[in-house]
Order: C-alpha cells, then sequence, then structure tokens
C-alpha cells in the first residue's frame, strides 16, 4: 500500500551490514522479496550465485516494491566459494545439523555478531539456501558459524523472504540500539491541582441537577470513587479543559440557552482562572482548545456583558462596531472593535490574582499594537449603565 509506511522524502539508514547471499535462487519472485526485507532493515549488499532464472529478472522488479536500489547493485557469481571470498565471518542459515562441529547461533546472537566483527572492519555476510533443500554440505563446510531459528521443529521450513527478514530485524535492532523511528506524541504538562479541583466542582454541581449522587448516604463514598477515577490517569492539562467543556457541553445540551447560561457566576469565574493559568503557561501552541473554553464564556453571558453588549449592538453610537468574544492575535477580550482599535475587557466579582495578571498582560500585549484597552467594573454597568456608555464614547473619540 503506498504510502503506509515508505516516506521518500526521509534519508535511508546509513549503516555498514552484512552481505546477504542467495544461493541458486529458483524464482524471481523470491528475490525480489529478500530485496524488500532488505530495504526494511537498511540492508544493500545482495549477491546472487547462480540465480535459475538469470540476472535480471523482470520478476523480482516487480515483487521487490520500490527496493530497486538492492537490485540495481546486485553480484553476480558462478560459486558459494567466490560469493564469500572476501568475508572474514559467514554464517549459514539452515534448519538442518548438517552433522558439522561449528557454532551454531540464534538470530539474536548472530546478529551481535555481526555488528561486532563489522565495527572492528571485517566483511560478514549470511548465506541462504534454495528454496527447495536449502544448502549443502560443502556450502554449510564455508561458514564460521550456523544460523538456525527456534520455529516449530515439526514445520520448520522458512520460505526465502522471511528469512532474510528475521535476519535483517535482528540485525538492525542491534545496529540501531534498538532505536523506535517514532514515540509517542508529547502531552500538554500535567494538570495541576488547582484545574483537577476546578473540574471536580463542576462535575459535582452538574451531578447534583440531575440528582445522580443518591441516596445521601452513599454520597461521600461515590464522590471519591469519582475523583480516583481522575487522579488515577494522571490527567494534563489538555485533558482538564476536554473534560470540563465535555461536562459543559452535556450541561448545554440538556438545559439550554436559558438566561444566566449554562454557567452560574462561579463557576464563570472559575473557567476565566483556568483560561489565565492556560494563556501563563503559553496557550498560543494550543490555541484550538483556549478558543473552545472562551466560547463556553461567550454562550454564557454575566448579567453584566449581556446589558454591555446588547447597548454596544443596538446604540447609534457603538452599533456595527465592536465584537463579542472575538480573537484578536493570540488573545480574546470580552469585546473589540477592529475598525476603532478598541478593546474593553470587564472586571467580574471574585476574580484571582492569576486572572488579573492575565488582563494586564493582554492589555500589554494589545497596547504594543496601538489598540486602545478600556476596563469597566462589571458592577458599574449594572448600576448606571449611562455613565459606562459616556466613557466609552470618551474612549472612541480619542481612538
Amino acid at each position: 500500500m503506498s504510502g503506509s509506511g515508505t516516506v521518500r522524502s526521509k534519508p535511508p539508514a546509513a549503516l555498514d551490514g552484512p552481505v546477504v547471499i542467495l544461493v541458486e535462487p529458483q524464482l524471481g519472485e523470491n528475490i525480489g522479496m529478500c530485496a524488500r526485507a532488505m530495504g526494511n532493515f537498511g540492508l544493500t549488499r545482495l549477491r546472487l550465485v547462480k540465480p535459475r532464472d538469470g540476472w535480471p529478472n523482470i520478476a523480482a522488479q516487480r515483487s521487490a516494491a520500490g527496493a530497486d536500489h538492492i537490485l540495481n547493485a546486485v553480484e553476480l557469481f558462478d560459486s558459494v566459494a567466490e560469493a564469500v571470498k572476501d568475508c572474514t565471518l559467514l554464517f549459514a542459515t539452515t534448519a538442518r545439523a548438517h552433522d558439522q562441529a561449528k557454532p551454531v547461533r540464534g538470530p539474536e546472537a548472530a546478529a551481535q555478531e555481526i555488528v561486532a566483527e563489522t565495527a572492528s572492519g571485517g566483511t560478514t555476510g549470511i548465506l541462504f539456501g534454495r528454496e527447495r533443500h536449502g544448502l549443502e554440505n560443502d556450502e554449510v563446510a564455508l561458514a564460521n558459524r550456523i544460523v538456525t531459528f527456534p520455529v516449530n521443529p515439526a514445520f520448520a521450513s522458512l520460505n526465502l523472504a522471511q528469512a532474510v527478514l528475521l535476519m535483517g530485524y535482528e540485525w538492525f535492532k542491534h545496529a540501531t540500539h534498538n532505536a523506535l523511528p517514532y514515540e509517542m506524541p508529547e502531552r500538554s504538562p500535567r494538570a495541576s491541582q488547582h484545574q483537577i479541583d476546578a473540574f471536580f466542582s463542576n462535575l459535582v454541581a452538574e451531578l447534583d441537577r440531575v440528582e445522580f449522587l443518591r441516596p445521601p448516604e452513599k454520597r461521600d463514598t461515590m464522590l471519591v470513587n469519582l475523583r480516583n477515577i481522575f487522579t488515577r490517569m494522571e490527567p494534563s492539562k489538555q485533558d482538564m479543559h476536554t473534560l470540563h467543556g465535555v461536562v459543559m457541553a452535556i450541561a448545554d445540551g440538556r438545559k439550554g440557552p436559558a438566561k444566566g447560561g449554562v454557567l452560574d457566576g462561579e463557576q464563570a469565574t472559575r473557567l476565566r482562572a483556568l483560561l489565565a493559568e492556560r494563556a501563563a503557561g503559553g496557550a498560543e501552541a494550543e490555541g484550538g482548545s483556549l478558543r473552545g473554553l472562551a466560547r463556553l464564556l461567550r454562550r454564557n453571558p454575566t448579567d453584566a456583558e449581556r446589558l454591555l453588549w446588547e447597548k454596544l449592538r443596538t446604540d447609534r453610537r457603538f452599533a456595527g462596531n465592536f465584537k463579542r468574544q472575538t480573537p484578536v492575535g493570540r488573545h480574546i477580550p470580552d469585546f473589540v472593535s477592529f475598525t476603532r482599535r478598541v478593546a474593553i475587557e470587564l472586571i467580574h466579582p471574585g476574580e484571582g490574582e492569576m486572572v488579573a495578571n492575565d488582563r494586564a498582560a493582554r492589555k500589554e500585549w494589545l497596547a504594543e499594537r496601538d489598540y486602545r484597552v478600556v476596563w469597566i467594573e462589571a458592577a458599574e454597568i449594572t448600576a448606571d449603565i449611562a455613565a459606562v456608555l459616556a466613557r466609552l464614547e470618551t474612549a472612541l473619540a480619542r481612538a
């Protein structure tokens, strides 16, 4: 399957590996599949001893699955002795003992010796026999070691490409120190207890609304069991933001966009604190989830936000100028006018230091980009909206 693992843009493995020697291979398809197995594990040197159907072989090219660089560099020999004469360490692969007093190695031990010999400057080779009956006794006699595989003794014969693949895998594993081509994607930082507590409080509040935590005498035990679910999973910050969004989305679907929204004032305050913490941690790399949480606030306006937004949309002094909860770069002010370059930030009661610091950093960032930032206490809006609008009119005139 094209694209299933072969990436032409990546550099090939640059390793000195053993020579693969196929003795009198019968089918071109087998040669091609051996070349493919070699390519999987960085082997490049292929020697053929008297291939039955001659060489080059179109069937080999068709079954090589792109390993043309190996087939194009094939070396041909008329005898095994000629093919192995430069090898300082030679292994013969066979499922039969051949009654020869030679060290017998498994693929892993053989691979370790090959890596060591290559590192010392030697040339190593691996002999593979004919598809039908393997290697002859005199051919095995040329080898320093025998390699055999731990297979079912009642069904021990491997096809040629399988044998090449097993040896190539073991060699490559040791040559690369068992390095894997990729690792698990890096997780976001581990969630703080503050995040977990805020999420859990919201979860419990929603469960209480649907009377899930019953009967009352089991409530404490149920809460402990629920909290342990999340502490065992060691959630990341991203996990917590996702779970928080899931709970709020479920609540939104159940209750609908009623007056006051899904979030009450306390929950909205906690969500603003989470957004501030995320921004302080470098949220520009994870802007999608940050904006998703900000959308929760947009769907859940406070009375002050709702009142001000209604005036900004309908009062002729401001109509058409402002947008609500709209990103400006990586920041999302409460209200912004791109044409007048004015941003409005509301200060809600009960907000902590982290939210205040986040607002100050946002103001500095916007000011550097020629935005005039107006801070308004939410209590001022509900107490005297006319005075607030007059103040905004002055700010727009200055802008």
